[in-house]
């Protein structure tokens, strides 16, 4: 199955579709970081993650998260990540390889008025190929950093704060904004809290 290139969420008057490319996944390592990779994604405004390994847990876990707290995102395991860039590309799509080895992060301009955007997080090392099947390399950084932080600096950067104003609607659980203390609004009863 092929994502079909649509206009996603709108942000500052034109409407853009972001997916997230999680490459090198190990499932014996890597199971917290890319978790936070997807959560990450879907909260800053992404519509999904594909993982190049199959991780059927990783799926479901963010399906639940997804239930709960509203939006929609969703997660595919086991993608030939090869030919996800080139249809992609085929279809009209753009793709940003994140990266230390990138160029400045200044660069991220250039991008703003792609509509249909892949950025690609790896975990172990990235084949060469995807340095050249990508569109832009940028680095949020020249030093070593995590890709959780590299993706939430990049899409706040890319959206400028938009995203932050994005609504999770279709969840049971909304956090409601305190100076002080928790407080979750239950929107729908829950079997489970």
């Amino acid at each position: 199955m092929h994502i079909k290139l649509t206009k996603g969420n709108p942000i500052w008057g034109i409407m853009r579709k972001i997916v997230v490319l999680r490459l090198g996944h190990r499932i014996e390592r890597d199971q917290r970081m890319t978790t936070h990779v997807a959560l990450t994604a879907r909260a800053l405004g992404a519509e999904g993650m594909l993982l190049a390994s199959r991780d059927k847990s990783i799926e479901q876990s963010i399906s639940d998260v997804t239930k709960r707290w509203g939006g929609a995102f969703y997660v595919r395991s086991g993608v030939k990540w090869r030919s996800e860039i080139k249809k992609w590309k085929e279809s009209g799509g753009k793709v940003c390889h994140l990266t230390m080895y990138g160029v400045g992060l200044e660069e991220i301009d250039a991008l703003r008025d792609t509509e249909n955007l892949m950025v690609i997080v790896g975990a172990e090392k990235v084949p060469a190929e995807v340095f050249a099947l990508a569109d832009w390399n940028i680095a949020i950084t020249n030093q070593p950093h995590s890709e959780v932080a590299a993706l939430a600096i990049f899409m706040d950067r890319l959206q400028k704060g938009e995203e932050l104003r994005k609504e999770f609607r279709g969840g049971e659980l909304q956090i409601i904004a305190m100076r002080a203390g928790k407080k979750v609004k239950r929107i729908k009863n829950l079997k489970s809290f």
